[in-house]
């Protein structure tokens, strides 16, 4: 399912650091952290016409990933939020939107490691997109599990939302050879961690059961998905889950921002049921309900 170009993006304005600029003339600097180690934070957001999905979540998190790698110049909620609703009415951007909110440690004055040489702020970028969800809901999506370990706390902790993908990237191209729509990484122990690129949800006699979030991004979907769980006492539980496990699951799906809810159909060429009453069900629960955790920007 490889995302297509839309031709409402081509004249499309980027905010970067402090004003908007056209997506030709939207550039960081070499001397930017981004470029020189990866080392930034960053949010996938989606957009309706009822507001930004869970915005405040979202931020919560930036702000918090950016701290615990000690960034300086942190912005403010409403800083962000300014900067999010001036590129949204520049665009005349509204629904059926997704932002990739990227906060980078800066401009450095040499290259180099060392932050100590970042003497500029912080960088925040905005970048808005007409983008529909990268999965289709309804024919499901197929995946393998990949030979790339999701990073656990020892190593690079996973809560830290961070923007060097390079092992989520590994898994993906793993999938990509395979003609899969994603891979599905372990931890170091052997455990279910999550896909490549969201979170997973696993339905068992009448139970849905999600990894815990040892070595996998604790995700707002998720988060969203285990409570209208149990707003709806739908029986849920955090656990341990082998691949065995998935392979005869009564069904499987996908959680995140860009694909929202995705059944999983395949697993290593194991045929997973898409028709699971239970998982229909928590499907339009959250589809029903998903606008109601939008945030309005005035």
């Amino acid at each position: 399912m490889l995302q297509q170009f839309d031709e409402r993006n081509r004249d499309i304005q980027v905010f970067i650091k402090d004003k908007l600029y056209h997506r030709d003339e939207a550039k960081v600097s070499v001397f930017d952290s981004s470029v020189q180690g990866g080392d930034a934070v960053w949010e996938g957001l989606r957009v309706y016409p009822e507001g930004v999905v869970c915005l405040d979540e979202h931020l919560t998190r930036l702000q918090e990933s950016a701290k615990t790698l000690a960034f300086e110049d942190i912005p403010t909620k409403k800083t962000i939020k300014k900067a999010i609703k001036k590129t949204l009415d520049a665009n005349g951007m509204d629904n059926e939107v997704h932002i990739r909110l990227t906060l980078t440690r800066g401009e450095k004055i040499t290259s180099g490691m060392d932050p100590r040489v970042n003497q500029n702020g912080s960088c925040l970028i905005v970048l808005a997109e007409w983008k529909p969800l990268v999965y289709d809901n309804k024919s499901g999506i197929k995946v393998i599990s990949s030979s790339q370990r999701r990073n656990a706390p020892q190593f690079l902790d996973s809560k830290i939302h961070h923007a060097n993908l390079l092992n989520n990237i590994l898994a993906k191209i793993q999938a990509n050879v395979a003609g899969k729509d994603a891979g599905l990484m372990l931890d170091e122990r052997g455990f279910v961690a999550e896909l490549n690129g969201s979170n997973l949800f696993m339905i068992k006699n009448g139970i849905i059961y999600t990894p815990y979030a040892h070595a996998c991004l604790p995700g707002i979907t998720r988060a969203t998905v285990i409570a209208l769980c149990k707003k709806n006492s739908i029986p849920i539980e955090e656990t341990d889950l082998t691949l065995s496990q998935l392979y005869n699951a009564d069904g499987v799906f996908a959680t995140g921002t860009m694909g929202e809810l995705t059944p999983v159909i395949e697993i290593d060429g194991r045929d997973i049921d898409a028709e699971n009453d239970l998982q229909k069900k928590i499907l339009a629960i959250f589809k029903n309900n998903i606008r109601s955790f939008c945030e309005k920007l005035t």
